[in-house]
């Protein structure tokens, strides 16, 4: 029986003071690092030369996406937190350091592996549409040296993160076998591990504390179609027994999100977005709002719903987007 909540089941002034309380998170972030990068203009013609639009080129931008993006969202949000995953020695690896380095972040868990191109996401956005992506990328496995490194990172700083957020997209960085090794840290330092996962990746994640697909990665992994509230039941259910997954939660878009807690307890969460312009990064801001409320002491639902309030502000930009405290607390107030 699944159990619909809102804000108004929330007492207000105990989740922005938790909010207050994100400086004492320590999280770490391990995953695909990426290069968002946005080419907007106009459209007022179609091609002379074939059935496309052409867009007239107005502005380009360059964003932190995937695992960087996830570092940055809870950076925006006064966390405390490290990034670990792997550039290119290129052009778009050194924006990306720097970036991170002007935020004042430790780059130590960044490795550069050679032959391996930084990720790069190209959205070309005409009127606030996204006309098409380009993609530039390696997706064979990091090697066993990188691998190596990562896992001497996480050791290093073992002993003063309260959590671990695997941002995997699919590039290469989250392995089977780097997750049997973080597994090992975290259980026997007691960390949480929360994943944002990928479709065909699911057999990594064993043991997590919670794992927050979308509706269609949480289809495609139970192989069914999530429809009515039954196959919602039964995909989040699955999830939990074949993982041993403590806690799950899919989030599905414009009907909000549905957590599955270890006790049994279903909780769904209606959606709080008023409009939606582009949903790039919403699961970002989601599990690192969520891992930003647990780190501080939120239980589950709280920090659940906290976390859709944050997405719910986010899919109102358009492009990878972060919310800030003020925000948030705006957020708040007003649902």
């Amino acid at each position: 029986m699944i159990r619909e909540i809102s804000i108004s089941d929330m007492d207000v002034n105990k989740l922005k003071e938790y909010i207050d309380r994100f400086p004492e998170s320590h999280i770490m972030v391990i995953g695909d690092i990426i290069m968002d990068r946005y080419i907007w203009g106009e459209v007022s013609r179609i091609s002379p030369e074939a059935p496309v639009p052409v867009v007239d080129v107005r502005d380009e931008t360059r964003m932190l996406g995937g695992a960087a993006n996830v570092f940055n969202n809870i950076a925006c949000l006064g966390g405390e937190v490290l990034l670990c995953g792997v550039v290119g020695d290129d052009d778009n690896g050194r924006y990306i350091m720097g970036k991170i380095k002007d935020m004042g972040a430790n780059l130590d868990g960044i490795i550069t592996e050679d032959g391996r191109p930084t990720t790069i996401k190209t959205r070309i956005i005409a009127h606030n549409q996204q006309v098409v992506r380009l993609d530039r990328e390696e997706r064979k496995p990091i090697t066993e040296e990188t691998e190596d490194r990562i896992v001497r990172f996480i050791k290093e700083y073992e002993s003063q993160i309260r959590s671990i957020i695997i941002a995997d997209y699919g590039k290469g960085v989250i392995t089977e076998d780097l997750m049997k090794k973080i597994r090992g840290i975290t259980l026997r330092s007691n960390i949480p591990l929360l994943v944002d996962p990928k479709v065909g990746n699911f057999h990594c994640y064993r043991d997590a504390y919670i794992i927050t697909p979308n509706h269609h990665e949480a289809g495609a992994f139970c192989q069914k179609e999530i429809y009515d509230e039954n196959t919602l039941i039964y995909a989040g259910q699955e999830i939990r027994e074949k993982l041993n997954c403590k806690n799950v939660l899919i989030t599905q878009g414009k009907d909000g999100m549905t957590l599955f807690q270890e006790d049994g307890e279903i909780f769904h969460i209606p959606t709080v977005a008023r409009k939606v312009f582009d949903v790039t990064g919403a699961g970002d801001t989601v599990i690192s709002t969520l891992c930003l409320g647990l780190s501080v002491g939120m239980n589950l639902v709280e920090a659940s719903m906290l976390s859709n309030i944050a997405a719910g502000i986010v899919v109102g930009e358009v492009g990878t987007s972060c919310v800030r405290i003020e925000e948030l607390k705006h957020a708040i107030n007003h649902y």
